[in-house]
């Protein structure tokens, strides 16, 4: 009990025993009542307390854990365990002191601890060492490009620096170096594609332009006045200047839906008028080459879809069926459905998926086929089987690549399928929905 309340139950008692003394009953009784307020109030004041700091005790309880977990300690182990980038730490003998689960990974280490092996033991890449042995030096060192050649070729970015005595005292070179292993595998993939693409539009650019300005110098230097020449040159210069464009705006629909910038709105559609439309766009080529086209899709088929943008897709396959077919081949354009499964009302109860049903829309060529070993790429940009006779019949090399886009677009997937000899198979699924409902 504290001196506070010994001194008030001490008041108290002297109140009482000076009323008691009092020679008046009516001053007795005023008096009496008064100590007994005073009494209670201190009751009710003395019981609160205990409660008051029993509620103050269970906060602090309650805040423990959350000091807890902020400890310096733990907050720079858990920071470390969360890093994306590989951290590692040693000491002037090169011998590790502390690392994260990023550089376990790093360093192919699926358990056990990095602690007190030596970091030759860990490596033997000779980037890695020298640039922590500068740092222990007191140099330190960044972007420096680091290979791994495992299963998965990784690329990082490394930064050591050197660690300073904590007592603050200048000595020779470094007490530890602290190394960051920045993952730019991403990036490099990256800056690869768009290197590889600006080479390619640069190609594709630079051989009908160089056909124009040959045919162009040729008719000045006195062509223009054989009218016959002049003529078929004029023909050469339009074709490479039609081809210049078309790769142009394939280039620029092709960003647009990389982009993210082309809308697909999609919605139920009847399949066989579009193919139908698609058939008759390609009778001129049809008719040199000698291909007839079949319209295999049943007439009550309906796919959810945009149908401006499926028409895109199925006129950059059958044209491409119709290119690499053989003379009097055949194109066929197929569909089908997989079984309805039950319906699922999406998160805003517009419409309703049918689970588990996917529509196949398939366009075959009797053509000389694909070998496996092109498959895998043949939906990369500028990617072509045969170059020479791709560019002879005015291909960009982005068609396919723009139907990949525009079926994933739709939530869907374009496959092939193919075998020398006998031709190909280019299968865009597309998911289905039922019309929008309204909530």
């Amino acid at each position: 009990m504290s001196k506070r309340n010994v001194f008030l139950i001490a008041a108290l008692a002297v109140g009482i025993v000076a009323a008691l003394l009092l020679p008046s009953l009516t001053a007795r009784a005023i008096a009496s009542g008064l100590v007994l307020v005073v009494a209670l109030v201190f009751v009710i004041r003395f019981s609160r307390t205990p409660r008051i700091q029993s509620v103050h005790d269970d906060r602090e309880r309650t805040q423990e854990p959350s000091h807890e977990i902020f400890a310096l300690g733990k907050l720079f182990e858990a920071t470390m365990s969360g890093m994306r980038e590989g951290l590692l730490v040693v000491d002037k003998d090169m011998r590790v002191v502390a690392s994260n689960t990023a550089a376990h990974s790093l360093f192919n280490l699926s358990r056990g601890k990095l602690h007190a092996q030596r970091l030759t033991e860990l490596t033997r890449n000779p980037a890695i060492y020298s640039a922590f042995l500068d740092a222990l030096q007191g140099t330190e060192r960044s972007g420096v490009k680091i290979q791994t050649h495992g299963p998965e070729r990784q690329v990082f970015d490394l930064r050591v620096v050197p660690l300073a005595n904590s007592n603050g005292r200048d000595t020779e070179g470094a007490q530890g170096a602290l190394g960051v292993f920045i993952d730019i595998t991403r990036i490099e993939r990256l800056e690869q594609i768009r290197q590889e693409f600006l080479s390619n539009v640069s190609h594709e650019l630079r051989t009908p332009l160089t056909a124009i300005l040959a045919f162009v110098e040729t008719l000045e230097t006195g062509a223009i006045d054989d009218k016959e020449s002049a003529e078929r040159f004029l023909s050469i210069i339009r074709r490479n200047a039609t081809r210049m464009q078309n790769l142009i705006d394939d280039i620029l629909e092709l960003s647009a839906i990389e982009a993210g910038n082309v809308q697909v709105r999609a919605e139920e559609v009847e399949l066989n008028p579009i193919v139908n439309d698609v058939v008759a766009s390609l009778v001129s080529k049809t008719a040199v080459q000698d291909i007839v086209v079949n319209n295999a899709v049943p007439g009550e088929a309906k796919v959810y879809a945009d149908a401006r943008r499926l028409e895109q897709m199925l006129t950059n396959l059958v044209e491409n069926a119709i290119k690499f077919n053989r003379a009097g081949g055949q194109v066929t354009i197929k569909y089908e459905s997989s079984s309805p499964a039950i319906e699922e009302a999406d998160d805003f109860g517009r419409r309703s998926a049918v689970v588990g049903r996917t529509d196949r829309i398939t366009v075959e060529d009797t053509g000389e086929g694909i070998p496996t070993q092109h498959l895998e790429r043949l939906f990369e940009r500028f990617y072509r089987v045969d170059r020479a006779r791709s560019r002879e019949m005015g291909g960009t090399g982005l068609g396919l690549a723009i139907v990949k886009h525009l079926a994933r677009a739709h939530g869907g997937e374009v496959t092939v399928t193919s075998e020398l000899g006998k031709g190909s198979t280019f299968t865009i699924e597309l998911p289905y929905y039922e019309s929008n409902r309204q909530v």
